[in-house]
């Protein structure tokens, strides 16, 4: 399918670039979902999916909702009110959804299963409002096990890609900026036309402008969201994915070494990938209580981050961690 969408001087004037925590959460349930997942996320998909199916989300609200295909609910993905909401501005939005629009997006999966739905979203269908606050604790649930722990990393690629953008529009104007946005996706006389697209997106009963949302999970594909009296969205493949998941490699560590000791700047490096105490003693072989005693204070540097996964505990780099660790190679 192939769709224009019109631009008037006044829509390019409300164009705006946004980070939406609720993208990268939709979308990467979607590469779950994939029969194979997209090449750069399989090891992030390694990792977390035994944490999802530990706390039962392999087969939750999320999973029956996002298919690998077809339709994208779209009271999942609220306008993103900022450059840059927060997790809990979205799910505030989702939480306070018109319940007919949760009636539409449910008709529309509906229609792409020969009518069925399951029994969960049958109930979310009858009583939207009674059934959302389930929807949005999934959420929280999934953003801690799967996208927390990663969040800084995945941020400061969705950043540098604004950065980039940003850039551009200043020097090369907004229609060369959107004229680059992906392969699908092309400028031509006063409009934006999208080619392999699933769903429609045109000015009809839309608000004006357009919110452009850089995702890391969106690859490879340009994915839109288009609501009555809202700015329709494009949610693109971000910048630099390519790489997003590779383990890093620090071989000199001693500069950073000789600020904050060298235990410590090898417990960062390891860090690469979240990790639990346990796991961060056997990769760096110090000791349990080594490992614990120099991750509290990593940590009241505000080098380090924890996120629940269950029963264990796993650290996290911060972006001022990669940032410090950057600057040694």
């Amino acid at each position: 399918m192939r769709t224009r969408l019109a631009f008037s001087v006044n829509d390019l004037a409300e164009t705006r670039f946004a980070v939406s925590p609720m993208w990268e959460v939709v979308t990467s349930v979607r590469a779950l979902a994939a029969a194979v997942v997209p090449r750069p996320h399989r090891a992030w998909a390694d990792q977390v999916r035994p944490r999802l199916a530990a706390a039962g989300l392999d087969r939750g609200w999320l999973a029956d909702m996002i298919p690998p295909v077809g339709h994208l609910p779209d009271f999942l993905n609220p306008a993103p009110a900022t450059r840059s909401p927060g997790l809990a501005d979205e799910l505030a939005a989702i939480a306070a959804t018109d319940p007919e629009q949760v009636r539409l997006d449910l008709d529309h999966l509906a229609g792409e299963r020969d009518g069925a739905l399951s029994p969960r979203l049958r109930n979310l269908h009858r009583s939207p409002h009674a059934w959302l606050p389930r929807v949005v604790a999934e959420i929280e649930t999934y953003w801690a096990l799967a996208i927390a722990p990663y969040w800084a990393r995945i941020r400061a690629a969705l950043e540098a890609d604004l950065f980039h953008r940003g850039r551009q529009v200043a020097e090369q104007g907004t229609a060369q900026a959107l004229d680059e946005l992906h392969h699908t996706v092309r400028w031509a006389g006063g409009s934006l036309h999208l080619e392999e697209r699933h769903c429609a997106i045109t000015r009809i009963d839309t608000g004006a402008g357009l919110l452009l949302v850089p995702s890391v999970f969106a690859w490879p594909r340009v994915l839109t969201r288009s609501v009555a009296s809202e700015p329709p969205q494009l949610a693109y493949p971000a910048r630099g994915i390519g790489t997003l998941w590779e383990r890093r490699t620090h071989a000199h560590l001693d500069a950073l070494a000789a600020v904050i000791g060298r235990s410590r700047a090898l417990i960062l490096a390891e860090l690469d990938t979240p990790a639990s105490t346990t796991e961060l003693a056997q990769r760096s072989g110090l000791s349990a209580a080594g490992v614990s005693q120099h991750l509290t204070a990593l940590r009241a540097a505000g080098l380090t981050s924890t996120h629940r996964a269950g029963r264990s505990v796993l650290y996290a780099r911060t972006g001022l961690a990669d940032a410090m660790l950057t600057a040694q190679t």
